[in-house]
């Protein structure tokens, strides 16, 4: 370890690596056949994905080639990922004397700068601008051997960390809740057989809910109209909910659940007057809840999302449209956008920010306000 040395280009790489991977909460980037650069991505920073570019750009049309890859690789993230837009920051530390950084028009969310040192970033008034504290958190005192350990160890330490909080979101929890709906959605059911419960007291149903039985845009999504419908439904219910339940907690499960379930009921009555029972539309809150949930844990769920989760989406709603005189697609849809906005508002562990929080409990209310003044106001 004596016989490390690191020149100016190396160390200043390493400050920066040091800077966005324990200060900001950046992770690494696996792009196959990108040599002599590192790509890191932070879902809640100005810049998603930042590149640090350490070999060498000796004209201006290589740079233009860097630039035409750096867009392909960007299409391919935001496909991958599911975004519409990612802005992203190059920063090259290897930049030739002769190469023009402004004589190319680019992107809004492209932003390239070229450095030598930490101090030259203090010329690009946009990066200070999202990195206020970039040079003086990086004003490390430690040289050569001593700063290669120090940046080392808190990398390492940063990583451990990540490990931990990672490997308790995805450890399994028993699901307590999840089983708690399933036995409670059951013994319903086995009370409506008998009778001892009539299904059209309960159910949804637009007459009776703006008359002032608001209890039935609840009770309704606990109601199941044949013994085929409630054992898909808890089917669904229990395959789906024990691995939410184990990522989000049990609270928070829940209150996704009950508020899925009732933003698909009020979209439901905005759209039809008939009578409406189960519980489809807070599981397909849960499916968009999931949706949610790896869309900010993509690095271990992207396949998961793209194979699985959009797929039965769209089928079960295709599947709606089709039979839409015996399935309440409208409670599916209302469901599946209530719980993408419920599991905003509750957040992600270790992912979500207040910020985003109070914007999801803003957007519920703003979605479950627009169709309660529509029903109950203006009576479409």
């Amino acid at each position: 370890m004596n016989n490390v040395s690191l020149d100016k280009q190396e160390e200043l790489v390493m400050k920066l690596l040091h800077y966005f991977l324990t200060e900001r909460g950046y992770n690494p980037v696996i792009i196959r056949g990108v040599q002599d650069e590192i790509w890191l991505e932070n879902l809640n920073d100005d810049y998603r994905i930042v590149r640090i570019v350490s070999g060498y750009i000796h004209n201006d049309e290589q740079l233009e080639y860097d630039i035409f890859k750096t867009k392909s690789l960007l299409k391919t993230i935001k496909k991958k990922t599911l975004s519409f837009n990612v802005n992203s920051l190059s920063i090259f530390v290897n930049l030739g004397d002769n190469v023009d950084l402004n004589k190319f028009a680019l992107p809004n969310n492209l932003q390239f700068i070229g450095v030598k040192n930490l101090d030259d970033i203090k010329k690009y008034r946009f990066v200070i601008d999202s990195y206020p504290d970039i040079t003086k958190e990086n004003d490390l005192k430690e040289k050569g051997v001593e700063l290669f350990m120090k940046i080392t160890n808190d990398i390492n330490k940063k990583n451990e960390g990540d490990a931990k909080m990672n490997e308790e979101v995805f450890s399994m929890k028993k699901p307590v809740v999840t089983t708690a709906l399933v036995f409670i959605n059951i013994v319903v059911f086995i009370l409506t057989m008998f009778n001892i419960i009539n299904i059209q007291d309960f159910a949804v149903n637009r007459d009776a809910i703006i008359s002032g039985q608001y209890y039935r845009l609840f009770t309704g999504m606990f109601l199941h109209a044949g013994i085929f419908h409630i054992l898909f439904n808890m089917y669904a219910l229990y395959i789906i909910g024990m691995q939410l339940e184990s990522f989000l907690g049990k609270w928070k499960f829940l209150v996704v659940y009950l508020l899925s379930g009732l933003a698909g009921n009020m979209l439901s009555i905005f759209f039809s007057n008939g009578y409406s029972v189960g519980a489809s539309g807070a599981i397909f809150g849960l499916l968009g809840s999931l949706l949610y949930f790896g869309f900010h844990y993509r690095v271990y769920l992207d396949s998961v999302i793209k194979s699985q989760i959009i797929p039965l989406i769209i089928v079960n709603l295709l599947i709606g449209f089709v039979y839409s005189m015996s399935i309440d697609n409208w409670a599916h849809i209302g469901g599946l956008v209530g719980g993408i906005l419920a599991t905003m508002a509750v957040g992600v562990k270790y992912k979500s920010t207040k910020f985003e929080m109070i914007n999801g409990w803003i957007l519920y209310l703003i979605y479950m306000g627009f169709i309660g003044y529509m029903v109950f106001v203006k009576g479409i």
